[in-house]
């Protein structure tokens, strides 16, 4: 059997001290359930002592049954001179109630003299006696070795002589920690190789990304024998931040086969990547490897005719092992073997005539300013107007929009909207805080009770870029809108002289989108308009 590799989540304690980072309580609850249906297997909350929300965390957590994940509570040794009977952080982390507790104690003698302020021995006393204090009160106890790699380097006797310590006094796993994510892969090696002929406990990995190579550096070290990986979702974290988990579980099972997580969990990497995005109202990272949008996206025509034919020519995994998908992108590069491969997606029948005159249509648009990279959903929707197989979902009759400022200079913008639904007119207006946000409010109160499943749906992105400046104010402007509804991810285009009717086209192609996503799913095949 493939040895088993032990996944340490910290996101919801290191990734939230990433800048803009901010987790609500309900969000650390929401993250954890999502973690702990990922399957791995062990999930840091926090630290108790630091904070009110924190502390309430590991209260409400009880009370969520959770299937294989084990919480963990974060905490320090001990203050100097102060009894671990005394120190409120210690109360804390056993009032927590957390099965697991992860200390972090000094490991580089710098640290010990200048920011602890307490001799080499006295730092001893305060992991042996904190370790040992909350095994003796019948806690699981991880260690942290802070700047182990640092402290190695510095003063090779002393930072093993910590380690040896933390094991003598009952750490169940001793993480080496690579705080200041200044090590390269090799020094990772081979310091994890010096470790573990120092201790016979089992090592565990926790790496910083502030020199690029966190998950390298953490692939490295689990080849040289340790058997926990610490990490974060999407890598969020203070300054760089730190190893991303998604590629580390992926490269763990599918390239160097390791058991990790559950079974059948990995298809669940993309979902849970996207989900912690959302909840820390943060932009996707497109390029992200494995789970990004752009991971198994196709360009170029002699690539895209290629990867039809065998995936694995510009592929290096099936993008479905990750719970990913492959995506064509369209534009003037593109050669009638893409316009083919994402028409193939829909299940519509293209002839060489209708190729033809898609590509030629592409082009043509993209002349004006279109760009269907970043709006697949657009394209779609081309094709099928093209391909004489769309039926609109409602039709416009007119819409107006205003933007008043009050005399304290406060601005209102208003939509009002007048459309066709399924044979009936539906005239509206909402409010929002821009026209923009007026407008897909409106579409929404017109739409929604028609079409409930557009409650799913919301506005991740908004760009606008102009097309031809020279043409001052008046230029045309392109509006590209990025959609999601949990599941999937989608871009539309819009392109005009007037900023809010390129808007509202992007925004129709975006309702327009997820309605036939919903019917294909139900149907598995595209409707041919009668």
């Amino acid at each position: 059997m493939n040895r088993r590799i032990e996944i340490y989540d910290t996101t919801l304690r290191d990734g939230s001290q990433g800048e803009g980072v901010n987790f609500s309580l309900q969000d650390k609850l929401l993250v954890a359930r999502k973690l702990d249906e990922l399957g791995v297997d062990y999930i840091e909350g926090g630290y108790p002592y630091s904070n009110p929300k924190d502390a309430e965390f590991f209260w409400e957590i009880r009370h969520l049954p959770l299937r294989h994940a084990q919480i963990c509570a974060f905490g320090m040794t001990r203050r100097r001179n102060c009894r671990v009977e005394d120190d409120p952080g210690l109360r804390a982390l056993l009032a927590s109630e957390a099965p697991v507790i992860t200390i972090v104690g000094k490991t580089w003698d710098l640290h010990v003299s200048q920011v602890l302020g307490v001799s080499l021995d006295e730092n001893l006393r305060m992991i042996r006696e904190t370790i040992g204090y909350l095994r003796s009160r019948g806690r699981r106890v991880f260690y942290d070795a802070e700047h182990f790699f640092d402290g190695l380097l510095a003063n090779r006797e002393y930072a093993l002589e910590t380690l040896r310590v933390a094991e003598e006094a009952g750490a169940q796993c001793i993480i080496l920690c690579d705080t200041n994510g200044g090590s390269l892969p090799e020094r990772i090696a081979e310091y994890v190789r010096i470790a573990r002929q120092a201790v016979n406990t089992p090592l565990g990995i926790h790496c910083h990304n502030d020199s690029d190579v966190a998950v390298a550096n953490s692939l490295a070290a689990v080849d040289a024998g340790v058997t926990q990986v610490q990490g974060t979702i999407n890598g969020i974290g203070e300054r760089c931040g730190n190893a991303d988990l998604i590629s580390i579980i992926a490269n763990l099972a599918l390239k160097k086969g390791y058991d990790v997580l559950q079974p059948g969990s990995l298809r669940k990497l993309t979902e849970v990547s996207r989900y912690v995005y959302e909840t820390a109202n943060m932009n996707y990272r497109n390029n992200q490897p494995f789970v990004g949008i752009s991971a198994f996206a196709h360009k170029g025509g002699m690539h895209v005719h290629a990867v039809v034919r065998n995936s694995a020519t510009y592929e290096h995994i099936d993008p479905a092992l990750v719970g990913n998908e492959r995506r064509i992108l369209i534009s003037e590069l593109s050669g009638r073997s893409s316009i083919a491969a994402k028409a193939n997606r829909l299940q519509i029948p293209l002839d060489e005539n209708l190729l033809r005159r898609i590509l030629e249509r592409v082009c043509e648009l993209e002349n004006q300013g279109y760009e269907f990279e970043a709006a697949e959903a657009s394209f779609d929707l081309l094709v099928r107007k093209m391909a004489g197989v769309y039926q609109p979902w409602f039709e416009r009759i007119h819409y107006h929009v205003t933007v008043e400022a009050d005399s304290a200079g406060r601005l209102v913008s208003e939509a009002t909207i007048k459309l066709r639904v399924r044979g009936q007119i539906e005239h509206v207006v909402a409010e929002g805080d821009g026209p923009v946000n007026a407008l897909d409010a409106a579409l929404r109160k017109a739409l929604e009770p028609y079409y409930p499943t557009l409650k799913q749906m919301h506005l991740l992105d908004y760009k606008v870029r102009v097309v031809n400046s020279r043409a001052g104010t008046a230029a045309r402007v392109r509006v590209v809108i990025e959609s999601g509804d949990g599941r999937d991810i989608w871009g539309t285009v819009g392109v005009s002289e007037n900023i809010i009717e390129a808007s509202w086209q992007a925004l129709v192609d975006s309702f327009e989108y997820k309605l036939f996503r919903e019917a294909d799913s139900r149907s598995g095949v595209v409707e041919v308009s009668k």
